[in-house]
């Protein structure tokens, strides 16, 4: 049964692996064998985790294509092949209805969330396939299934990852890439402190959560690895929603 999380040998770009989910991805991932290059926006914090896990480092403002070109070349000349590539970094925006949304906020959240992992998959995807095949993991979330009042671009970004990871999968099958999406729930972060923090949004939103409790990094990065290794072989194009149970209840 090991050898189906076993990812000896293999190569991996893990965007926003420097703190929270993506960090947790990028230690999974190493955990189960792979090389992962570790990269964020800022070239310090990159610096700092690639020496803290032993492994290479690249910053990248995905904002910026001829940053993610550089990503990928650099992982090429490191690795010498590119087997999975996971999609984490985002933002998350203002927060507020459409109706008073920032346009210029707007083309931001969509450019860092969905654009980048529409550029950074043209460019990984075939590498992946000449690789002998492998998986990108594009990371969306339980804001694109629900309805709101609050999170707007961000959710409408979501909703486009977890379609272009169908498109992808449709597109790539034949060449032996497979494209999922992971859509979490509320997750125990550094960014979600202040949510944490807040007795009062804590106790409504555990109530609308069947596990009563949110859900750690390395629950989603349990998720990834499975979807990378052998153990996820013939799942492609899906969006495993991993939120404790918040999508299917009804708050009772």
């Amino acid at each position: 049964m090991s050898g189906l999380f076993d990812l000896s040998g293999k190569a991996a770009i893990v965007t926003g692996s420097t703190r929270g989910i993506g960090r947790a991805i990028a230690e999974a991932l190493i955990a189960a064998g792979a090389r992962v290059m570790i990269s964020s926006e800022d070239p310090a914090d990159t610096a700092r985790v690639a020496a803290e896990l032993g492994m290479p480092g690249c910053p990248c403002d995905v904002s910026d294509d001829a940053a993610l070109a550089h990503l990928v070349a650099e992982s090429l000349e490191v690795f010498g092949r590119i087997d999975h590539l996971v999609c984490n970094a985002g933002i998350t925006g203002y927060p507020g209805s459409f109706a008073q949304i920032d346009m210029d906020d707007y083309a931001r959240v969509m450019a860092i969330n969905l654009r980048s992992q529409v550029v950074l998959c043209n460019l990984a995807l075939p590498h992946i396939a000449a690789s002998g095949g492998g998986a990108a993991l594009l990371m969306a979330s339980l804001s694109a299934l629900r309805g709101n009042l609050r999170i707007n671009a961000y959710a409408l970004a979501k909703a486009g990852v977890a379609q272009l990871a169908r498109n992808l999968a449709v597109e790539w099958g034949p060449s032996g890439v497979r494209v999922n999406a992971i859509s979490p729930g509320f997750i125990a972060t550094e960014l979600s402190q202040p949510l944490l923090d807040d007795a009062a949004f804590m106790a409504r939103r555990m109530a609308m959560t069947p596990l009563r409790r949110p859900g750690t990094p390395d629950e989603v990065a349990g998720a990834a690895v499975f979807l990378a290794a052998p153990a996820g072989a013939f799942v492609t194009g899906h969006n495993l929603v991993i939120d404790g149970g918040t999508l299917i209840t009804d708050g009772s």
